[in-house]
């Protein structure tokens, strides 16, 4: 059981670092909102999900799925409360067709 929470932990932060070079390197709050949501909620809920193997059927484990679902049901609705908010403020997509 170790092995398998220490493989969920190493692959959910290989997602959260993949997700926070994206943040660095796409051109707009769009795409980096798209792209942060889709590996922020991937990368947590592996990690969560290891700390929950690692912790074993205890009070912590139940907790531990507590914020999971809240993670997983919560960051596309805070992504997209984000983008929109960013819309309406009159920031636009950037068009690199167009350039």
């Amino acid at each position: 059981m170790t092995w398998l929470a220490i493989f969920l932990i190493v692959l959910g932060l290989f997602f959260l670092v993949v997700g926070s070079i994206g943040m660095l390197r796409l051109p707009d709050v769009f795409s980096r909102a798209h792209a942060l949501s889709l590996t922020d909620s991937l990368g947590a809920v592996l990690v969560l999900a290891g700390l929950a193997v690692y912790e074993g059927f205890s009070m912590n484990f139940l907790r531990i799925l507590v914020v999971l679902v809240l993670v997983y049901l919560l960051n596309p609705v805070i992504s997209h409360a984000t983008i929109r908010a960013a819309y309406r403020s009159g920031l636009r997509p950037t068009n690199k067709e167009s350039k």
